[in-house]
């Protein structure tokens, strides 16, 4: 699977015409999702964007779990199906729930060219770095600290953890030279790496370390969750 052929994301819709929403799903829908929630009292009223990052996870769980719909041994913890958002008085229709999402990426970029190049530079001189687990510098990454450790050298603060950073990006619909790509390697966002172009991303993996990979590599390409530009 190319990165070009993954669509926006909008409520699945099964053969018995049911929707669901997962991480990873932005639309109009996610947002009236999150207002149910809000109301429910288990999401913020600030967290109502349309993007199902790892906030709104962990409000539809501790829904799930108060009122007994699933729990962290189901199979549908964490996905709003058809018993939660039905719960919620959600009932989108196929025509609804098939609508095309909007896009979210503001019309002009805050990163200077010469910036996003730093950036690139800076997380590709670490290729060969090894991986270790909550590691920040040159002695050792884990993927979250590169991407910030290489922003910063550019002087750009950055959220420690890739959940963080989901929430702190602004969703695009395809990634540019020095957005984040983020996967789904655990429940939600839980890695990322820095878009290069050409179908290319610099992150550091728990097998590799600091590496260059291609979206196309089948087991990265099934995990992928959206970009975001910081």
């Amino acid at each position: 699977m190319s990165l070009l052929s993954i669509p926006a994301s909008y409520p699945h819709i099964s053969s018995t015409g049911n929707p669901s929403i997962n991480v990873g799903d932005r639309s109009s829908f996610v947002k009236e999702l999150q207002k149910g929630l809000a109301e429910k009292g288990y999401n913020s009223s600030s967290n109502i964007d349309g993007i199902f990052g790892s906030k709104t996870l962990e409000a539809v769980q501790s829904y799930q779990m108060s009122n007994d719909i699933s729990n962290p041994r189901g199979n549908f913890y964490g996905t709003a199906g058809p018993v939660t958002l039905g719960s919620l008085g959600l009932h989108p229709g196929k025509e609804q729930a098939a609508a095309p999402a909007t896009e979210v990426k503001g019309a002009t970029d805050s990163r200077t060219s010469s910036n996003t190049e730093g950036i690139i530079a800076e997380a590709k001189q670490q290729r060969g770095t090894p991986y270790v687990w909550g590691g920040t510098t040159p002695s050792g990454f884990d993927c979250s600290g590169l991407i910030q450790y290489a922003f910063e050298k550019n002087g750009e603060d950055l959220p420690r953890t890739v959940a963080e950073m989901w929430d702190h990006g602004e969703t695009v619909s395809s990634p540019e030279r020095g957005d984040l790509v983020f996967f789904e390697t655990r429940t939600g966002p839980s890695h990322a790496g820095i878009y290069l172009g050409n179908n290319e991303f610099v992150h550091s993996g728990a097998s590799t370390g600091v590496t260059v990979t291609s979206m196309d590599n089948p087991y990265w390409s099934e995990r992928y969750l959206g970009a975001k530009e910081m």
